[in-house]
């Protein structure tokens, strides 16, 4: 009976001090998520579907070329007599910049003026003869002819000196030089360059897929080694054919260049403007999610999730444009994308609208 009590008085007092333990259990059960679903529901942020403006752009490498650019020649052989270029000088179109000797086609042109004078004089007196029946009209013929072979020598030899000229053939900037006075050159020697670099040309390429799209006028944005801005140009040509070994389209732009900082055979990267969207409807990148038939975003309608099918044109760096699917003023998922489920109620936490 005494081992009884003690057992009955163990227990009692056991029960006594779970009691407070039980009520702070059953308290903490109370207050529990599965007491309250509102605490059960995802926090998810969303994207205000808006239009925007976007480019389609595409990225490409080029070089620059000379507006005008030109190897001095000569077109005839002889010693130099006199240089009139100096090297970096701007020169304009027709001046001259080098003279070779021409003394021994001067000697030829005074004689043959001799002749045409004298072959002139004698044209006069027969025509006076043959108009009073002197002679006939056969010996006229013979000595007008003469004459007219005379002046056409006379000519020859003035082209022949015209070309112991060598004259600027364009406005620009002469290059460094090669030769000096005295030196004996012939038409395959190297002179001096000449270089009209502004505006500027940029020779470049796009894959063929594109070629449909670039038309005169479309905007390039470029860069060059030495130069921290981005500059301007201006497509105003292009090839009529693709290249069948590169399976590519040649253009060409065109860029002020006042300041002469830009220089021919630079390297150039670019980026050319096909069009530009006005109204686009973009959505950050991070909201497409990829399905077997397409992509679908997740829409956000009565504080429950939807997804929507849609159909995507153009992206840039953080947003894609879509075509089809979705309206002005949905809000799109950018997180949460994993866990959400069709249906499904969710808290909209932060909303981005830029």
């Amino acid at each position: 009976m005494k081992r009884i009590l003690i057992v009955i008085g163990v227990l009692i007092a056991v029960g006594l001090l779970a009691i407070p333990k039980l009520e702070g259990l059953t308290g903490s059960a109370s207050n529990s998520p599965s007491g309250n679903s509102s605490d059960n529901t995802l926090s998810v942020d969303v994207y205000v579907a808006k239009p925007d403006t976007i480019e389609n752009n595409i990225f490409t490498t080029g070089t620059l070329l000379a507006n005008e650019e030109v190897e001095l020649a000569s077109e005839s052989s002889g010693l130099i007599e006199e240089i009139f270029l100096e090297e970096g000088e701007y020169v304009e179109k027709g001046q001259l910049l080098i003279k070779i000797n021409d003394s021994e086609l001067r000697a030829q042109l005074n004689r043959a003026e001799f002749r045409l004078n004298l072959a002139e004089d004698r044209e006069k007196r027969q025509a006076q003869l043959l108009d009073r029946g002197g002679i006939s009209q056969e010996e006229y013929d013979a000595t007008l002819n003469e004459v007219n072979v005379m002046r056409a020598e006379v000519a020859l030899i003035e082209a022949q000196i015209a070309k112991t000229e060598i004259r600027a053939p364009f406005a620009g900037q002469i290059g460094l030089k090669y030769v000096s006075d005295g030196s004996y050159i012939t038409p395959n020697t190297r002179i001096a360059t000449l270089q009209d670099i502004d505006p500027i040309k940029i020779d470049f390429s796009i894959p063929e897929r594109y070629a449909a799209m670039v038309e005169v006028g479309n905007k390039v944005g470029f860069t060059v080694s030495g130069l921290d801005k981005t500059l301007t140009a201006s497509v105003y040509a292009k090839e009529p054919r693709i290249d069948t070994e590169t399976r590519s389209l040649q253009v060409r732009a065109k860029s002020p260049n006042e300041n002469g900082a830009l220089l021919p055979g630079a390297f150039a990267d670019l980026e050319l403007t096909l069009s530009t969207i006005n109204n686009a409807l973009m959505v950050p990148s991070i909201s497409i999610v990829p399905e077997l038939q397409g992509q679908k975003v997740f829409v956000v309608k009565n504080g429950k999730v939807q997804p929507q099918t849609v159909s995507t044109g153009l992206r840039n760096e953080a947003k894609v444009q879509i075509t089809e699917g979705i309206a002005e003023g949905d809000s799109v998922l950018t997180s949460g994308l994993l866990q959400v489920r069709p249906g499904m109620p969710v808290n909209v936490g932060n909303v981005e609208t830029e």
